[in-house]
């Protein structure tokens, strides 16, 4: 299998990490929660700082949780996390979901979250998400979409924002309104009995809009996105300070409110 040809979009500035600890499995993976029980053995791709992952593991243990990234700096802090929580059934490593290391039928759950719109084959990482999931298991995948993001009031520029990082996630090989096309990725990578549906994350109390908007004022100037954004030629530093002035005018809005919806697919091996 080839290896991963996309650019992660986001890296692993302070601002994005800060995004990512925040998720739990209830207010990320509250889909799949549902179809998880003690003694289960779950592959978590694309980790990332393992707030989610150690949730899993609480949750299937005795069963063992297995969760890999493609950046090995991150999973520093995942381990962290995981000796935080008195975790003993996680464990590590760096991985491609597009070439998992491990054998077929290896997992009774295999789960991305906020993955395949950063990945050059989406359709590849299923059809290999599927191989190491044992018959009768799940595969279970969640993005958000970009483009169905909304908010109020309409602050100019954060319209420039929301085509910016198209654009930008595009020229990386990967596909920011990942969450409308998981269906059909998953019927192209060969499930048949998918279940999809949809859930989102609001930004709309005082504390969620002044994080909300922070973190993508900083991630709008600081992160790895900035820096593609620049040297891709797709926006100047002026067009970038521009724009995070817009999200942190929006966040001081008593009214403000911020919608992020996703897909979600639940599909059995």
């Amino acid at each position: 299998m080839p290896e991963e040809t996309a650019v992660y979009t986001h890296g692993h500035h302070e601002s994005v990490l800060r995004s990512h600890s925040w998720r739990t499995a209830a207010n990320s993976a509250a889909y799949l929660l549902g179809d998880l029980r003690p003694g289960l053995d779950v592959l978590d791709v694309g980790c990332g700082p393992g707030t989610i992952t150690a949730d899993l593991a609480a949750l299937v243990a005795p069963g063992r949780v297995t969760a890999v990234d493609a950046a090995g700096d991150v999973l520093v802090r995942a381990r962290e996390v995981a000796a935080e929580r008195g975790l003993d059934n996680v464990e590590f490593a760096v991985a491609d979901v597009h070439a998992l290391d491990f054998p077929d039928d290896s997992f009774d759950v295999v789960h991305a979250h906020q993955v395949l719109q950063h990945v050059g084959d989406p359709v590849r990482a299923l059809r290999e998400m599927r191989r190491v999931c044992r018959p009768g298991g799940l595969v279970a995948a969640r993005d958000s979409d970009y483009a169905a993001m909304t908010w109020f009031p309409r602050v100019p520029l954060m319209d420039d924002w929301q085509r910016l990082y198209g654009r930008v996630a595009r020229a990386n090989g990967g596909e920011p309104d990942a969450g409308r096309r998981l269906l059909s990725w998953a019927r192209r990578a060969g499930f048949t009995d998918v279940r999809p549906s949809a859930g989102v994350w609001c930004f709309a109390t005082p504390p969620e809009r002044a994080w909300w908007s922070g973190l993508w004022a900083e991630r709008t100037t600081a992160s790895g996105y900035a820096e593609v954004a620049v040297t891709g030629g797709h926006a100047n530093r002026e067009d970038l300070t521009a724009i995070a002035r817009a999200w942190r005018e929006w966040g001081e809005r008593e009214d403000a409110w911020f919608m992020v919806p996703h897909g979600e697919v639940l599909c059995r091996a």
